[in-house]
């Protein structure tokens, strides 16, 4: 069954992502089970891909689960580098230290 991408899910999805603390990191994952979705990581990430049409979030701040930043998003890096979030050598956001705990 594929999962209805709607303006009012868009809305609860950025939400909690304009919650996501400066200089720390959530995944896809997480913001999916905060909004009571589970399995719909991936309906996160298509829904972040839409937010400039939405308005100014943090959208840097929302990596996959192992800290890979978005394919498509060049200046993701910088911004999060600006908030004192640091990577690994493999290019990753150390999870351990920078995800969000909430």
């Amino acid at each position: 069954m594929k999962k209805k991408l709607d303006e009012s899910l868009i809305y609860e999805i950025l939400s909690v992502v304009e919650e996501i603390p400066e200089g720390r990191v959530a995944s896809y994952g997480q913001i999916a089970r905060l909004i009571g979705r589970d399995r719909n990581a991936r309906l996160v990430g298509r829904a972040l891909s839409l937010s400039r049409f939405f308005g100014n979030y943090p959208c840097h701040r929302v990596v996959n689960r192992a800290g890979r930043l978005a394919p498509n998003f060049p200046e993701q890096r910088e911004r999060l580098l600006a908030e004192g979030v640091l990577f690994k050598g493999n290019g990753c956001v150390d999870m351990e230290k920078y995800q969000w705990d909430c």
